[in-house]
């Protein structure tokens, strides 16, 4: 069982002006977990910020924090780092995921499992809009992995995930693109024989702003831990392989 009194929700932003009021609504509404908001931006022109500071600045769970490299690999890294509690999750600003998942996640944690990731690809999961290749790209990988290695997520490209800080600690994260930091913390934590699990997710297109997904520059960085995923896959099935023989 996890102790968890704490769950930090770790959003950066860039220029989330028209949306940030609406994740607040979505959080008060949504989420009933004792958190903080962990805000992590980039640069001080941001058009976040004078949002937060008008109407939200009495907020005692929320907090700025600056990024001290740009970028939102650092982002999300910077806000990790500065997570007080032991459970944290990655949020993005622009309400793309439903957070009626997050109490159920928080759970689960607390049951005793490492990383609970939100799946967009199992049943009750749905991607509602978005890019058609990057959907397709993310639904064959996710799928793939799940029923070549029986990692326990449809979904593993999925920035929407519960990490303990366990996982967040117990790893050196490589990543050096964006979101594919999700990726490999998932799959570091599934090699390690930590507990993974999934639940549904809906996640939708934004309505407002634009997307900092970057298909083209981050596609090689997502491939890199899907082949590594594979190969680390094939040299476990071999070693299993290999004891029963030794042991029939």
């Amino acid at each position: 069982m996890n102790q968890l009194e704490l769950l930090s929700l770790v959003v950066p932003v860039f220029n989330e002006g028209d949306n940030f009021a609406r994740l607040i609504a979505e959080i008060d509404a949504k989420i009933h977990a004792a958190h903080e908001i962990v805000v992590v931006y980039d640069f001080d022109e941001d058009n976040t910020l004078p949002v937060i500071r008008e109407r939200f600045a009495d907020r005692a769970n929320l907090r700025l924090v600056k990024n001290p490299t740009r970028g939102v690999l650092n982002a999300i890294k910077a806000g990790f780092a500065a997570a007080k509690g032991d459970a944290m999750l990655v949020v993005m600003a622009d309400v793309s995921d439903d957070l009626v998942a997050v109490d159920g996640m928080v759970e689960l944690m607390r049951d005793g499992y490492d990383l609970v990731c939100g799946s967009r690809y199992m049943r009750g999961g749905k991607q509602l809009g978005g890019p058609v290749v990057k959907s397709l790209l993310s639904r064959a990988a996710g799928l793939s992995l799940h029923y070549l290695l029986r990692i326990p997520t449809h979904d593993i490209t999925n920035s929407f995930k519960l990490y303990h800080r366990r996982v967040v600690e117990s790893f050196t994260i490589e990543s050096d693109g964006g979101f594919e930091i999700g990726m490999e913390l998932t799959l570091k934590a599934f090699l390690a024989g930590m507990r993974v699990t999934e639940v549904p997710s809906v996640w939708t297109d934004r309505a407002a702003g634009k997307s900092n997904f970057k298909l083209v520059k981050w596609l090689p960085k997502y491939l890199r831990w899907y082949l590594t995923l594979l190969c680390a896959g094939g040299l476990r099935r071999g070693r299993t392989s290999r004891r029963a023989r030794s042991s029939s």
